[in-house]
């Protein structure tokens, strides 16, 4: 099976404030910034690995993806996770950017988590597994 997962999109209300705050505060890179009138089709990767996933910061304009964000926002469920090698570190550098976490790193059963609000409606947590 050759299957692979390139890209996935999170909502975002503002693609340009998203692009800022994943590239300059958590240390994304830009990959591809497509006009498309209204909308860009914007995603970042990770600098150590630029051929891998792809994050789209897609706009929530429809009415469902909206309503969606809200309800996981507003139930506290994190609408994406991203695996860190250092979570202690990456939390203390985070909150020193003025990043809001919903509570300090926890285990989970042998994995580390934090939940933060990346200020473009989502909630996002941060892993560390026992391997990292």
């Amino acid at each position: 099976m050759t299957m692979r997962i390139r890209l996935v999109s999170v909502p975002v209300e503002d693609q340009q404030h998203a692009l800022e705050f994943y590239c300059d505060v958590l240390g994304f890179e830009k990959k591809l910034d497509i006009d498309l009138g209204q909308f860009r089709w914007l995603t970042v990767v990770s600098p150590e690995e630029p051929e891998a996933a792809q994050l789209l910061l897609e706009p929530n304009a429809h009415p469902a993806s909206k309503a969606y964000q809200n309800a996981l926002r507003d139930d506290g469920i994190p609408i994406a996770a991203i695996e860190v090698a250092d979570l202690d570190a990456e939390y203390k550098r985070l909150v020193a950017a003025s990043v809001t976490f919903q509570s300090e790193p926890t285990d989970a059963g042998g994995t580390k988590i934090a939940v933060f609000d990346d200020s473009c409606g989502n909630l996002i947590q941060l892993y560390q597994t026992a391997q990292a």
